[in-house]
Order: C-alpha cells, then sequence, then structure tokens
C-alpha cells in the first residue's frame, strides 16, 4: 500500500508539473499585416556653395566653398523600382543683367550610384544618380566653375534644385 501511495504521490506531482493529462485547447489566428509605401527623402549637407575669385591664367577651374556637399538619398519602393536624383536650374549664374553660363558650373561625384555632370537650364532635369530598389544611399558632389577673363564683375547666384524620386 504505501508503493501505491508513494507512485500516486509522484503522479500527482508531475500532473501539477506538466498541467492536467486532459488538457483542452483551442487555437486562434492572428493576421499580420504592414503598409510600405514608396517614400523618397533627400538631405544635403549645404544649402549653399560658392566659388571664390581666381586668376583665369592660373586657375582653369575653381573648385567650390565648401569643397564638397554630402548627399543623404533614402527611398523606399519595389524591389526593382528605379530610385533617381536629378537636378535642374532655370537661369544662368545671374549678376544684374549680366550672365555666366550655369553650363560652366559642373560637378564630380563619389558613392555608388551617383553621377557627375553640368548643370543645364535645358528643359528637363540633369540625372545626378540612379539605383534600382530601396535603401540609403550616401556620396559627396564636388563642384566647379570654369574661369574665364570674359566674366564681368559682380556677384553671380543662380538656384539649383534637387529631386529624389521613387515611384
Amino acid at each position: 500500500m504505501k508503493k501505491l501511495s508513494l507512485v500516486g504521490i509522484v503522479v500527482l506531482g508531475l500532473f501539477l508539473v506538466t498541467g492536467s493529462a486532459i488538457a483542452a485547447t483551442a487555437p486562434s489566428d492572428l493576421s499580420i499585416g504592414a503598409t510600405v509605401a514608396n517614400t523618397a527623402k533627400l538631405s544635403l549637407g549645404s544649402a549653399s556653395i560658392s566659388f571664390p575669385d581666381a586668376d583665369p591664367d592660373i586657375t582653369l577651374s575653381i573648385p567650390s566653398t565648401p569643397a564638397s556637399v554630402t548627399v543623404d538619398a533614402k527611398a523606399k519602393t519595389t524591389a526593382s523600382g528605379a530610385v533617381t536624383l536629378t537636378v535642374s536650374t532655370s537661369n544662368d549664374l545671374m549678376s544684374g543683367t549680366d550672365a555666366i553660363g550655369i553650363g560652366n558650373v559642373t560637378w564630380t561625384a563619389s558613392g555608388t550610384g551617383f553621377a557627375a555632370g553640368a548643370m543645364s537650364k535645358a528643359p528637363g532635369t540633369t540625372s545626378a544618380g540612379s539605383w534600382s530598389g530601396s535603401g540609403n544611399r550616401s556620396g559627396t558632389f564636388s563642384y566647379f566653375l570654369a574661369n574665364s577673363w570674359s566674366y564681368a564683375t559682380g556677384s553671380y547666384t543662380a538656384t539649383a534644385t534637387y529631386t529624389l524620386t521613387a515611384p
């Protein structure tokens, strides 16, 4: 009888530790969804650049100040979606009625997918980079102004608009 009691106590202990041998289960599913929309975010490390005066006989191409501008292009799109970075300008560099052709401003680019080029006021936009799919791309642009004795004196300005597109 003592053996039977001892076995009963062990079995009862196992039921208490592991739960009832006749446990009921009722599964229920949870549906999980997420919405990811096309998104593009662009930031430039500087809002302006300038070109100091230089002797055209010595300096054929004037580097900008600051020497380079960091570019962060972030996009969410489909796996094969084309992400593009473009730049557009509508005017030449202007000082009153005097002009320096905006095409005299060029840039080099570093960073995967970023492209070198020249400013243009022609209709449309100029490519400054392209990628496929979502991601965060970082690079730098270094700007240069072709120097010339033919430029009239003055303080010249123009605006370039960069646009990041993730269809």
